[in-house]
């Protein structure tokens, strides 16, 4: 076996002990994955069939069904509703959450934090800051008109190059005078999020578009309203290619967890590693901040979850982590979007309550351990 392979083969050891807790008896990836594929699918009809106008699972499945096939809608409104409003954003709402626990694993294994995920490290803070540049100042520039159909992969790019930026930013003042703390890291990335979220608030009030104004502040609470099928190929790809390159680099995320000087000795190339996970979780946050907003625990809960079931070997971690995440918003979106009968709640609303308890119960684990 490989020194690699090595590593890999004791992956769940290690991220237990990075965690500081005993290893525990886990199950099987196998059935756990075909168990989270059919709560994604349960997931995804609930999401399609509850709303306003609540419609039977059998009728959903009969218009999806009739649609794919290429059969004649039938006449009236609830094909309309399915079709064109529930489906598209059902299953935007699971690409976003896939995204987002695959760079929640991904970071945690990157900085050896268990605490760490996109928004407590301030790279959610830059992707929004990015995008809000664009809408905002682009808006008042007047140029739509020249982005044209573009204006989607204009605004993503302008997320990837937020978030790269905020997350080098965080990293290097966690680095600084030659060490490595994973608390300096967190608290830099808090730091560092709250002054780029200060900075797009200011940019947010610059416009004089009220309508535009609480539209973008809205947005940045988290919302997948409004989403139709254009909006799903930039995201899915996206997240698609993620888990690929991400799922190649398993045994090498494996052995960061023992340590950078460990996983250069077991034949690890740890900075040309660490740069291409910059570059992935940096494009992946961009792409769904620009379709979502900043969502934020999504990316802290799920990985700690999946390991409590699976282990750590990030072989099995990142597509459990993706299917987790997937399942995990569709159910946070349709709380959000059906919890209230006169108005929809921001997707990052139901994930604070959810995640604000989460990061309290880890913190107080790890204060008792220390």
């Amino acid at each position: 076996m490989t020194p690699a392979g090595t590593a890999a083969t004791n992956t769940a050891t290690t991220a237990d002990t990075a965690s500081g807790r005993p290893r525990t008896r886990t199950l099987r990836a196998g059935p756990l994955a075909a168990v989270l594929t059919l709560a994604l699918v349960a997931a995804l009809t609930a999401a399609v069939s509850l709303g306003s106008v609540d419609i039977p699972p059998g009728e959903v499945w009969s218009v999806i069904g009739r649609r794919l096939t290429g059969s004649a809608p039938e006449p009236g409104t609830r094909d309309l509703i399915v079709w064109q409003l529930r489906v598209p954003r059902a299953l935007l709402a699971a690409t976003v959450g896939a995204g987002l626990g695959l760079v929640g694993t991904a970071v945690q294994a990157l900085v050896r934090n268990p605490l760490a995920d996109p928004y407590l490290l301030g790279i959610s803070s830059g992707a929004s800051l990015g995008a809000v540049a664009v809408i905002v100042l682009g808006s008042g520039l007047g140029l739509e008109m020249a982005f044209g159909g573009t204006a989607g992969l204009t605004i993503s790019l302008a997320a990837f190059l937020g978030a790269l930026a905020a997350f080098s930013l965080v990293w290097l003042l966690a680095r600084r005078g030659g060490g490595f703390s994973p608390l300096r890291l967190v608290l830099a990335g808090i730091g560092i999020g709250q002054f780029l979220t200060g900075f797009t608030s200011y940019l947010v009030l610059q416009t004089s578009d009220e309508q535009q104004t609480r539209g973008v502040l809205f947005w940045l609470m988290g919302s997948l309203s409004g989403a139709v099928w254009g909006q799903l190929a930039v995201p899915v790809a996206a997240v698609a290619l993620g888990l690929g390159l991400l799922q190649a680099r398993a045994r090498g995320l494996n052995a960061l967890l023992m340590g950078d000087e460990t996983a250069a000795g077991l034949g690890v190339d740890v900075t040309r590693l660490r740069r291409e996970i910059f570059v992935v979780t940096s494009v992946l946050t961009g792409v769904l901040v620009a379709v979502s907003g900043a969502i934020g625990f999504v990316g802290l809960m799920v990985p700690h979850v999946c390991r409590l079931l699976a282990g750590g070997d990030h072989r099995r971690l990142l597509p459990l982590s993706a299917l987790t995440g997937a399942v995990l918003l569709v159910v946070v979106d349709t709380i959000a979007r059906t919890a209230l009968d006169t108005q929809e709640l921001p997707i990052g609303v139901v994930t604070a309550l959810l995640g604000a308890p989460t990061l309290l119960y880890l913190l107080d684990r790890r204060l008792e351990r220390n």
